[in-house]
């Protein structure tokens, strides 16, 4: 098929993909594109572990900082806007180079996928459950209908959970029967994913030490400002890891240490759950992201370039 139009880094938080990500763009000439869901927010810096500009090293990264914390995500405006970036780039003679763990998201920028509508009477009479019972009666009713979807999805996300229950009603099949299986994956640009793939107890450690440095670099005044903000309000953004748990601390449900323990637990959970996603895709190539093999990664990385992609 030749040569790839598009490089994706893919893998668990904390495997060392943005690092990744920066090396193979300058080598390509091109630009990071990120399929991150949590860093399209602005002012979620800390708690996202957005490169800083000098750790970019002068690589632009595109969709960052675009919505406010009050926006609810779709991933179908995402697709969107991330297919302009990957087009321009392309139409300029550049590689785009997608980096995330949003698994969704890298799909739907790189696949041919198409997402089912919205009926808003369905979506506010689940949201409206939601507000009575709770995610987690939701989530045994999604794990009735739907165990695949369920088992995608956590407990707690009870906006993901109206989603899955939403397009189930709307469609009459499961939520995971929307998304094709596979060998029936048809790619909209040819594409060569790489995974980083770290051993679960240094992956394990490496979460616990992020989670720490989050903490001293200000995550948790980085939350207060952004509860100013509207962060509460925010139905996706008030979710994400390490912000969910310090307004948690903030409303006095629990102490800040309570807060990062519960961080760490839950960015553990969640790793796992990236790592099972994208193992299904038998289009990733893996490479080893251990802490002996970090200097080889972007060697092994650019090599895997040279080769034709197939499919």
């Amino acid at each position: 098929m030749g040569a790839p139009q598009v490089v994706t880094v893919v893998g668990p938080t904390a495997a060392g993909k943005s690092d990744l990500g920066v090396a193979l763009a300058r080598h390509l000439g091109g630009e990071v594109v990120n399929a991150d869901s949590m860093q399209l927010y602005r002012g979620m810096d800390i708690g996202t572990a957005k490169l800083t500009e000098e750790e970019r090293q002068g690589v632009p990264h595109r969709l960052l900082d675009v919505w406010d914390v009050t926006v609810t995500a779709s991933v179908a405006e995402y697709q969107r806007m991330a297919r302009a970036e990957i087009d321009r780039l392309l139409a300029e003679g550049r590689t785009p180079v997608l980096v995330g763990g949003s698994g969704l998201y890298v799909r739907a920028a790189v696949d041919a996928l198409e997402f089912p509508g919205t009926d808003p009477a369905v979506r506010a009479r689940l949201e409206g459950e939601l507000a009575d019972v709770g995610p987690g009666e939701l989530h045994r009713r999604l794990a009735a209908a739907d165990p695949e979807a369920a088992r995608a999805i956590l407990p707690g996300n009870g906006r993901r959970i109206v989603r899955a229950l939403e397009v189930i009603e709307i469609t009459g099949r499961p939520f995971t029967a929307n998304l094709p299986a596979p060998g029936a994956r048809r790619e909209v640009y040819r594409t060569l994913q790489i995974g980083v793939d770290v051993a679960r107890p240094e992956l394990d450690a490496r979460i616990a030490t992020r989670v720490d440095r989050m903490w001293e670099q200000g995550l948790v005044a980085e939350v207060e400002e952004l509860a100013e903000l509207g962060l509460r309000e925010g139905l996706t953004a008030s979710r994400a890891l390490g912000y969910q748990q310090v307004l948690a601390a903030l409303s006095g449900d629990c102490t800040l240490e309570e807060a990062r323990a519960e961080t760490v637990r839950t960015t553990r959970r969640f790793a796992r759950r990236q790592d099972t996603w994208f193992r299904k895709d038998q289009r990733v190539r893996w490479l080893s992201g251990a802490a002996a093999d970090r200097g080889e990664l972007a060697e092994r990385a650019v090599a895997l370039l040279e080769r034709p992609v197939t499919a």
